[in-house]
């Protein structure tokens, strides 16, 4: 994992981890439903969907809003779930994807 000099997480490292949900979640056909409903996009729209800024943030927003589902995720990925917040918060900018969809 690349962690800046400061110690902190950098964008490509946030992306990583962000995708790295995004495909977990896409292997759980109840969550991508979940998922997708709450983002307002249809699973068509998915890829152009993720070259818009905040929608990676908006992955992690919705894997931290289960902690079952986050758990699940950090432990198969084998990164800490502060992680997660981490790189959201990398990504993020203030943007809240879901609350402009």
């Amino acid at each position: 994992m690349n962690l800046s000099k400061t110690g902190s997480l950098t964008e490509d490292t946030a992306q990583e981890i962000a995708i790295g949900a995004l495909t977990f979640i896409s292997s759980e056909p109840e969550q991508l439903g979940r998922f997708l409903s709450l983002a307002g996009i249809g699973p068509e729209e998915i890829r152009s969907a993720a070259a818009e800024p905040g929608f990676l943030a908006g992955v992690l927003e919705f894997l931290m809003q289960d902690e079952q589902l986050l758990l699940s995720y950090t432990e198969g990925a084998g990164i800490r779930p502060t992680m997660i917040a981490a790189a959201h918060l990398k990504l993020a900018g203030g943007v809240d994807y879901f609350a402009q969809h």
